[in-house]
């Protein structure tokens, strides 16, 4: 049974940085790749940044948190990051991780991040 837990969500003001986690209890965790998604209040899902399985050597990024939002992963540990800087207002959302591998997607339970101006 695959399971994602997120951490690191809380209250920051603009300008300042977070660092989200998802640790993943899941056989195989380096074949899967691992992204962020976010969800605003009375928005969609909208997609954030993902890492490609093994190395992590392909990342997509939004255009939204280029510049601002990085990912890794840590195979080693079955865990994802997320580190945000420059936060700004409409960051705010709940913030989930993802895995996917050969068609199947799993979703964590996610982490508010709330942005004060």
């Amino acid at each position: 049974q695959v399971q994602l837990v997120e951490s690191g969500g809380g209250l920051v003001q603009a300008g300042g940085s977070l660092r989200l986690s998802c640790a993943a209890s899941i056989r195989a965790f380096g074949m899967y790749r691992m992204a962020w998604f976010r969800q605003a209040p009375g928005k969609e899902r909208e997609f954030v940044t993902a890492i490609s399985s093994w190395n992590g050597g392909t990342i997509e990024v939004a255009d939204s948190v280029k510049g601002r939002f990085t990912i890794s992963r840590d195979n080693a540990k079955n865990t994802v990051y997320l580190f945000m800087n420059s936060l700004k207002p409409e960051d705010t959302a709940v913030y989930y991780c993802s895995a996917r591998r050969s068609g199947s997607t799993y979703w964590g339970q996610g982490t508010q991040v709330t942005v004060s101006s």
